[in-house]
């Protein structure tokens, strides 16, 4: 690792302040000067390293995942706010836990919540102000965290809580994502008492969630729902999951679930709204779509070039737009030696928009993803992640997105003032306004 190049840990202080704000320019001018690998020295003989390399990112991901965990910053970091759970796990810790969550999201199983998720969209979707152009991305935002939480819990009557867990939500990432970019200040933060303040609140919304999983056991009513799989999921030994697992778990389906879909839908409504070609063949194609019947899947199914618009939408802006790994044991990315400890950052930014593989990266062509294109695109392509670690809610998501796009389309056109998003890397990454204008057909 000797052989990489490496910027000081002054040049990391010397642009604190754009590295606090957004971090991708510093990486991309690190990249454009340095190549696919390189270094970043953060002081006491650590390092990171950040690479964007295709072979690389799908040898720490796939081929040799076994030699990789999560790093500390979810497991450790992250994990004081939401919890061990399959998020923020390594081990067996995480197998066991995978094995028990990765049922209520087999695609049989979604079938049953789709009906619910779609009651969900329509009704936040009736929040829209025709003829007026106002930022959407609030308006994502409330619909995807009611969208997990009917999905989870089928209750109508739990807004306000919800609308707590969200605040709560927001406030502890964006004080953990103070702690990762400035840790040479964690000191500071926790001399003025801000993370355990923080903390405070994570068990505010941990009591929250506690309540709301005791009435559903109290009223021994089966929803079939999120929250039924979960409390019916068993360890090999017939034992359920503990009230502090289950709670965990259920804080990452809110943490992880509500807010990559609402980032990736709001970047494609930006997109349609600014293609206004692309944006017709959608109208043409949700127009032929007739969502009277039961079979809600089969419709979702139809809707192919819906789909590919939101997938060229998270090539562009990918909501996990970094992936971290920590080596546990010594491993070599092609030439260079990985020893065992090593934080290496996988810029799924980058990658996305790597030249020597995409077409005019920055153009938005929905057309890369018809369906004989996609085997070219897999080890360039990682919205959800990749391996065994790949995201358990990705067709959740996807269903979501393709459905709530569709409701969208075919009431109005799409239009919009700006001509780039200002985006805002956080946990994932989120865009800072996106102002559009419903106009209704």
């Amino acid at each position: 690792m000797d052989n990489l190049p490496t910027i000081s840990r002054f040049e990391v202080f010397k642009y604190r302040n754009q590295i606090l704000k957004n971090p991708l320019p510093f990486h991309h001018r690190n990249f454009q000067k340095f190549g696919d690998i390189f270094k970043v020295h953060i002081g006491f003989r650590k390092s990171i390293v950040f690479t964007r390399n295709p072979k690389h990112i799908r040898q720490v991901l796939q081929t040799q995942h076994k030699k990789y965990h999560k790093s500390p910053l979810q497991t450790v970091d992250l994990a004081k706010y939401i919890g061990h759970g399959i998020l923020t796990s390594n081990g067996e810790h995480w197998r066991t836990h995978r094995r028990m969550v990765q049922p209520a999201f087999h695609k049989k199983k979604l079938e049953g919540l789709l009906g619910m998720m779609r009651l969900a969209i329509r009704s936040e979707l009736k929040r829209i102000n025709p003829n007026v152009e106002e930022d959407v991305y609030p308006l994502m935002g409330d619909l995807a965290f009611q969208v997990v939480a009917k999905s989870l819990f089928s209750r109508s009557d739990i807004q306000e809580d919800m609308a707590k867990l969200q605040e709560i939500t927001e406030a502890n990432q964006k004080m953990l994502i103070k702690e990762m970019r400035q840790p040479y200040l964690k000191w500071w933060f926790g001399l003025r008492g801000q993370i355990k303040q923080h903390i405070k609140l994570s068990q505010v919304a941990r009591d929250l969630l506690n309540t709301i999983i005791e009435a559903r056991i109290g009223s021994g009513e089966e929803k079939d729902d999120l929250l039924d799989m979960l409390l019916q999921a068993r360890y090999e030994d017939g034992s359920p999951m503990s009230r502090r697992q289950l709670i965990d778990e259920v804080l990452i389906l809110f943490t992880a679930g509500h807010e990559t879909t609402a980032n990736a839908l709001s970047f494609t409504l930006f997109l349609l709204a600014k293609h206004k070609k692309i944006q017709e063949r959608v109208f043409k194609e949700v127009s032929q779509v007739e969502w009277a019947s039961d079979d809600i899947l089969q419709h979702i199914t139809q809707l192919k070039y819906t789909k590919q618009c939101i997938e060229e939408a998270m090539r562009l802006y990918p909501p996990v737009y970094i992936i971290d790994r920590m080596a546990i044991e010594d491993d070599s990315l092609g030439e260079i030696e990985i020893p065992k400890n090593t934080l290496i950052l996988l810029s799924i930014y980058e990658l996305h928009r790597y030249s020597g593989f995409w077409d005019s990266p920055g153009d938005f062509n929905p057309d890369r993803f018809k369906e004989d294109n996609t085997k070219n695109l897999q080890e360039y392509y990682y919205p959800f992640g990749a391996g065994p670690r790949m995201c358990v809610g990705n067709n959740f998501a996807m269903y979501e997105m393709v459905m709530t796009i569709a409701e969208i389309i075919k009431k109005y056109s799409l239009k919009t003032s700006i001509n780039a998003v200002e985006i805002n890397p956080l946990i994932s990454l989120k865009p800072k306004a996106v102002p559009l204008r419903f106009v209704t057909r």
